[in-house]
């Protein structure tokens, strides 16, 4: 049974200290009589699960590098964070029981042991997010915020005196936080930088608040051209009125960007230019009351596809199944090497008589493989990457392809049959006879490297779609038979518009818990194509 420890139990520390002192005395009493030679093995102390006062979010849990970090809200100190509760793997316990209990200093890492038998450091940290803003009478564009060297700034016309500011808002604290002197509501002068007192857990942190004059009116800040869209920031004075316009190169005529395309945030505005052509230069300006910004050239992006979208290509290599060309780099992966060493692929080739090579779509079917207990639900899987390694009967798995597009969403055409589930691992046993669920999902991220998947329950490492590398990220589910095929249409929501993609991640599944061996075996999720879309 995995080890629970919760704040109501003071995370067992009176059961620990007792059985420690009777270990103690039968460990010297054994001593004198027996002498045990016989190594321990090394297992590692696994955390499954853990909450924390304050927290925004579930924590990221890392069994593979060990570490796990907290999202935590406003509201929380982070140089006295408490935990609600921790979970561990069976047979783990913490030796620094104490000092979690006492409180976690965030503020920097912190290496915290647990054992099974032998000691293991596993790294915790914090993201907290705070919400801090400062704003003006007559902004000119967007604040500057810098929490390391605890300054706020803003913009207005030349116009303005610098000692009549009106301050319409400031927070550069958490929730809790006392700011002094209180400047929301009054006339400053600004001439020279204010000092600011911020209060917060009994803390001081003084910040230097300051304002300086512009003489632009309208500034045009950058534009992220992708490849029917085009994103355009802008700054002017806030209350004024505001608008875009944009053309082809080589043509004459500007064309106003629809109001209901422009978003504007008090000195801030920006616009979603749609129905864009590809690979084409074209021109925009910003427009403010009678000013407008000299023009602006941006060019947008190729239209790259996924191949072999159809998947009427596969091979089979002895009794594995492969979407792509013998002898071609691939593209797509699947698990049938994991599923193959107890069984046939259950990721397949859909026979079409009307395809050049026979095959057209793909047939993904979740089985129990192997015999009796021994054996796993294997839930069929296709995927954007690499099959690397099977582990025992788990599998190690390299997520992403190299690229460098910003699609908007991806759509496709399945069919799905759903089973009740049938097989589950440890924490998922109430999801039994509840029907399956399948599962596709896209992302674009930003890492160095593809993303690396293992199934194993001692070092499971998932995708999180939470992870900092995460540019875009979209999913679709059904969790009931679909009585033949539909169309399916994966909105990818974008965190950043600027950020460039490196890598993209497609995945499909029979069963939306196959990486924790819980589905229905017979739930089939067959493939008719998967298609990228570039415009809203």
């Amino acid at each position: 049974m995995d080890s629970v420890y919760t704040s109501d139990n003071i995370f067992g520390i009176k059961f620990r200290r007792s059985v420690g002192a009777l270990c103690a005395v039968l460990s010297v009493v054994a001593a004198s009589c027996i002498k045990n030679d016989i190594p321990y093995p090394h297992i590692q102390p696994n955390i499954l699960a853990v909450e924390a006062e304050h927290q925004s979010r579930a924590a990221a849990i890392d069994s593979v590098e060990r570490n796990v970090t907290l999202f935590l809200d406003e509201d929380a100190d982070l140089q006295y964070v408490r935990l609600a509760s921790l979970t561990l793997s069976k047979g783990a316990t913490c030796p620094d029981t104490a000092m979690i209990v006492e409180g976690l200093n965030l503020t920097e890492p912190v290496e915290i042991k647990f054992a099974v038998y032998y000691d293991y450091v596993w790294t915790f940290s914090a993201v907290q997010s705070i919400e801090r803003y400062f704003t003006v009478a007559n902004q000119v564009g967007a604040s500057q915020i810098d929490v390391e060297n605890h300054t706020a700034s803003a913009m207005v016309p030349s116009e303005l005196p610098l000692d009549e500011v009106v301050v319409r808002s400031l927070k550069l604290g958490g929730g809790t936080a006392v700011m002094s002197p209180d400047l929301v509501g009054k006339t400053v002068d600004f001439t020279q930088p204010v000092k600011v007192t911020v209060t917060e857990f009994g803390r001081e942190q003084e910040w230097t608040v300051s304002v300086t004059q512009t003489d632009v009116a309208v500034n045009i800040e950058r534009v992220d051209a992708w490849t029917k869209v085009a994103w355009v920031y802008a700054t002017a004075e806030e209350g004024r009125t505001v608008s875009f316009e944009y053309r082809l190169t080589g043509v004459d005529v500007w064309t106003q960007v629809p109001q209901g395309w422009v978003t504007v945030s008090g000195g801030n505005f920006n616009a979603r230019i749609i129905n864009l052509l590809p690979e084409s230069t074209y021109e925009v300006r910003a427009v403010s009351g009678e000013d407008i910004t000299l023009p602006e050239t941006f060019t947008t992006m190729n239209i790259a596809r996924l191949p072999n979208s159809q998947f009427e290509n596969w091979w089979l290599d002895g009794k594995i199944w492969c979407p792509w060309v013998e002898g071609e780099n691939p593209f797509w992966g699947t698990g049938n090497k994991g599923a193959t060493t107890l069984g046939p692929s259950n990721t397949s080739p859909i026979a079409n008589l009307d395809s050049p090579t026979g095959y057209h779509g793909a047939k993904l079917e979740s089985k129990f493989v192997g015999i009796s207990i021994l054996g796993k639900l294997a839930a069929g899987n296709l995927f954007a990457g690499d099959y690397v390694a099977t582990e025992g009967t788990n599998g190690i798995l390299s997520f992403g392809r190299l690229f460098g597009n910003y699609p908007t969403k991806l759509t496709g055409k399945i069919e799905y049959t759903s089973v009740p589930i049938s097989h589950y691992s440890s924490g998922f046993q109430d999801m039994v006879g509840q029907p399956d669920t399948c599962i596709v999902w896209c992302a674009l991220g930003d890492w160095e490297e593809p993303y690396e998947i293992r199934t194993n329950p001692a070092k499971r490492k998932l995708f999180n779609p939470e992870d900092p590398g995460v540019i875009a990220y979209g999913q679709v589910q059904f969790g009931y038979s679909t009585g033949g095929y539909v169309d399916i249409s994966v909105n990818l929501d974008y965190r950043s518009t600027s950020r460039k993609p490196r890598y993209i991640l497609v995945v499909a599944s029979a069963s939306k818990y196959g990486d924790y061996f819980t589905g229905g075996s017979g739930s089939i999720l067959n493939i008719d194509h998967l298609e990228l879309e570039y415009d809203y």
